[in-house]
């Protein structure tokens, strides 16, 4: 499915999930101002990142089960309504404890971006073509990854740290647009007859029942992890430790990032030659070995900054292999309450993410080590998760099941 229409549904889902991982991402190279700036230490500082992270994750539950009774627009609407305003009250915060407050209430606007376009995903696809579908959406998305360091660099060299958060309250006020102009409702008012709080109860206590659903949902979520510890602490360790300034940062970040996605591109052509199951489990094992060698390196007293920008790069492709995909496997029959699994989806994903950045939070001080532990860490849970939960399984998933395309953009 290469159409014009595949290709616009996935450029409003993608811009509509990149709002949130933008105002993240922006934000990256102004922690050390921001300390500076506040009078804050790093772990204040990076509470205000985690604390993000912690709001996706709480707010994701309560956004799937609404699209499910509402539709997948109205969350939205209030999603972005939110955001926009919590994002102008961290533009004028005079302290680092507003900050985090403010910064709290931000994330928990952010999740419906992150919660509701994996579900129209699956409310239009299935198989290699959601597979295909979700790896377009986070090509998309790379812009934040990629860009958004860079333009947050130049925003600050210019205008200061606060401008950052201007920045993205106007990329909200682009997303409520979006919303509005270009995306039709997928989740139509018959398939809303069904859904209540009662209901919503009921999918997640079967969801939580389900072993192979959860077991995707971890490897994903751990190998995410290791993404999440290198966002909380590469702008130390790239700008303070090896000393590079925040345009060639966000340079490096925005080249690994780079990988992730343009990996992703390939996952609809190798689930249909491998299977989307065997795609995850090699991606998984040599992700692992490659996370595991740049901690050895750097345990044995090795201290290169390329070392890590060039064995995260490799990882950082591996990853791209295996989050959109357990993505896809984890949602394939749970159709019915795709709001609702998507939504348990990223809330276990961020606190997992937000819980291994708080624990090596306690032990990093701008150091490569902990924070290359921490990935690595991640790397290996997510290997031990595979082969419990995929090393016996030879259905080919993936193999090419073809839904109707919906109507999600005009």
């Amino acid at each position: 499915m290469t159409s014009p229409r595949f290709f616009k549904i996935a450029l409003v889902l993608g811009l509509l999930s990149a709002i949130g991982p933008f105002a993240i991402d922006m934000y990256l190279p102004a922690l050390p101002a921001i300390g500076a700036s506040l009078g804050a230490d790093i772990a204040a500082v990076q509470m205000s990142l985690t604390v993000f992270f912690l709001a996706l994750a709480v707010g994701q539950p309560f956004y799937g089960p609404l699209s499910d009774m509402m539709g997948r627009k109205p969350p939205l609407y209030f999603g972005l309504g939110l955001f926009a305003l919590a994002s102008i009250g961290c533009a004028l915060a005079n302290d680092i404890q507003t900050l985090i407050v403010l910064r709290f209430l931000q994330g928990l606007g952010a999740a419906a971006g992150m919660a509701i376009p994996r579900a129209i995903v699956r409310d239009l696809h299935t198989g290699t073509d959601a597979a295909r579908l979700m790896s377009l959406l986070m090509l998309v998305f790379s812009v934040s990854p990629i860009l958004a360091p860079l333009v947050g660099s130049g925003v600050i060299a210019v205008a200061g740290w606060r401008a950052v958060f201007w920045a993205v309250t106007l990329a909200a006020v682009a997303g409520l647009a979006l919303v509005a102009t270009s995306l039709t409702e997928t989740r139509t008012a018959d398939q809303r007859v069904e859904s209540s709080l009662g209901s919503a109860f009921a999918a997640y206590w079967l969801l939580l029942r389900d072993g192979h659903y959860l077991g995707l949902v971890f490897i994903g979520s751990f190998a995410m992890a290791g993404f999440f510890t290198y966002l909380a602490n590469s702008s130390f360790v790239m700008i303070d430790h090896y000393g590079l300034s925040p345009v060639m940062y966000s340079v490096a970040f925005g080249v690994n990032a780079a990988a992730f996605f343009a990996a992703a591109q390939f996952n609809g052509a190798l689930g249909e030659r491998f299977g989307l199951v065997r795609v995850v489990k090699g991606a998984v094992a040599a992700c692992g070995a490659v996370m595991v060698a740049m901690f050895v390196y750097f345990l044995l007293g090795g201290d290169s900054m390329w070392v890590l920008l060039v064995l995260y790069f490799v990882a950082s492709g591996l990853m791209g292999l295996v989050i959109p995909t357990t993505s896809v496997l984890a949602l394939e029959k749970h159709g019915a309450i795709a709001g609702t699994a998507s939504a348990l989806l990223g809330t276990l994903q961020m606190l997992t993410g937000a819980l291994v950045m708080a624990v090596v939070g306690l032990f990093t001080g701008g150091r490569p080590l902990p924070m290359v532990a921490g990935m690595a860490g991640g790397a290996l849970v997510a290997v031990v998760l595979t082969w419990l939960t995929l090393g016996a399984d030879s259905v080919p998933e993936s193999s090419p099941r073809r839904s109707a395309t919906g109507p999600a953009a005009r």
